[in-house]
């Protein structure tokens, strides 16, 4: 039986408020954690566990804040084990484990003409950035990609904040049919170039904004997303290569330069354990049926 956290005002920590299923495996979560919220900033994450039983730990970057619920939201997609078992808890439930606001926040300021573009999931951590340049006044262009229209997320948000809002499908069902790089160099091509470019969303796509960019030297910061246990710099596992010199996603990012970025060599790190997670997801699976047919 979990013992309950609370804050220092007596609020229950850590207990999922609100659920919502925006696509077929993208879920949105409020969780009570009242401190966090207090001091979270645009670009931090926090570091959750589904389970106190040796339990994977995973980050999340922390969607948006509510200081008068005291909540922080969570957007996530299920990709794996940990995903899948965090998209089955609900309204109520309790998390054993949730630490932050880690990382260092994204540098706000007023830089004139931005770019904020996010491919599929990385539409949720682009979202509090994007707000918080438009209130500091910059115009802000957003280009949101993905596969189709039913992965699409927090269009009506975005649209409330951009000043020009591109939405890119690769098989054309919604918007443009192309990939977010096509307006991004359309962008990078005008006369008045963006000031500068914030792109999340998969490695590769992260890459390649980073490639479109360059030869106009529009700076560009990328934010990584790599394996992290203790989200400390103890570990070493989010370990990434920028500017030929190593750091730790955790506490030197998780935001960087994207043009200094070695997004071959990330890449290559986040893939060494993808049998092994297959295997164990295989197994979970597997394990969930004969529960079932237990039950049954």
């Amino acid at each position: 039986m979990y013992r309950f956290a609370f804050s220092l005002k007596g609020t229950p920590m850590n207990i999922i408020i609100y659920k919502e299923q925006l696509s077929k495996d993208v879920f949105l979560m409020r969780i009570s954690a009242p401190l966090i919220a207090e001091e979270r900033l645009p670009g931090q994450f926090i570091i959750l566990q589904t389970n106190d039983d040796y339990g994977e730990r995973i980050p999340l970057t922390i969607a948006d804040a509510n200081t008068d619920e005291g909540s922080i939201t969570i957007i996530f997609q299920v990709v794996g084990k940990t995903t899948t078992e965090l998209s089955r808890f609900n309204p109520g439930d309790y998390l054993p484990a949730l630490v932050g606001p880690l990382g260092k926040p994204t540098h706000i300021d007023n830089f004139g003409k931005v770019v904020c573009v996010g491919g599929g999931i990385g539409v949720a951590p682009l979202h509090p950035i994007a707000q918080a340049l438009k209130n500091a006044g910059n115009h802000v262009t957003i280009i949101m990609g993905a596969r189709n229209k039913e992965l699409l997320i927090l269009e009506k948000e975005m649209n409330s904040i951009a000043d020009e809002l591109v939405i890119c499908t690769d098989d054309g069902s919604y918007g443009r049919k192309c990939l977010v790089t096509q307006p991004l160099e359309e962008l990078c091509q005008q006369i008045i170039k963006p000031d500068m470019v914030f792109a999340i969303g998969p490695p590769v796509m992260m890459k390649f904004c980073s490639l479109t960019t360059k030869p106009y030297n529009v700076f560009t910061q990328v934010s990584l997303n790599t394996i992290m246990v203790d989200g400390t710099g103890m570990c070493g596992g989010c370990r990434v290569n920028v500017n030929n010199e190593v750091k730790f996603v955790c506490v030197d990012g998780p935001e960087f330069d994207g043009h200094l970025v070695d997004f071959d060599n990330m890449i290559a790190r986040l893939n060494a354990y993808k049998s092994f997670e297959q295997k164990k997801m295989k197994c979970f699976v597997e394990d969930s049926f004969k529960e079932k047919e237990v039950l049954l």
